[in-house]
């Protein structure tokens, strides 16, 4: 089973992602900063990444750019932002995001894009 961590200081949109994702029978862990999802990123790696972008003590960027860094399993990492100018997409994808999303996300447009970074879909 593939295994999912969405970090997000919000706990409605944890929720809301978390119940779209397992009910895709994905199994979903939650942080809700940096630090703690690096803290469980280092004790068990994860097939993908939801990232948000604005959150207290570390950031969405921090957070992958700290991730990218380390010598650990790398998964794709999808960031999903209230943020939608484009420098935001570029500072998200030099960062390491390997997509990028505009909050709110729809059920099956969150579905596709992790499938879709999961390998799971061909475009």
């Amino acid at each position: 089973m593939k295994r999912i961590l969405i970090i997000d200081d919000a706990a409605t949109v944890r929720m809301y992602h978390r119940s779209i994702l397992e009910g895709a029978g994905y199994q979903v862990d939650e942080a809700v900063n940096g630090i703690e999802a690096m803290e469980k990123s280092l004790q068990e790696p994860f097939d993908l990444y939801i990232v948000d972008i604005n959150m207290p003590k570390q950031d969405g960027y921090g957070f992958l750019s700290e991730l990218r860094s380390r010598d650990i399993s790398q998964a794709p990492a999808l960031m999903v932002s209230t943020e939608g100018a484009s420098n935001d997409r570029t500072r998200a994808y030099a960062a390491g995001a390997n997509l990028y999303l505009v909050k709110p996300v729809k059920p099956d447009q969150l579905l596709i894009h992790c499938r879709l970074l999961l390998g799971e879909v061909h475009p």
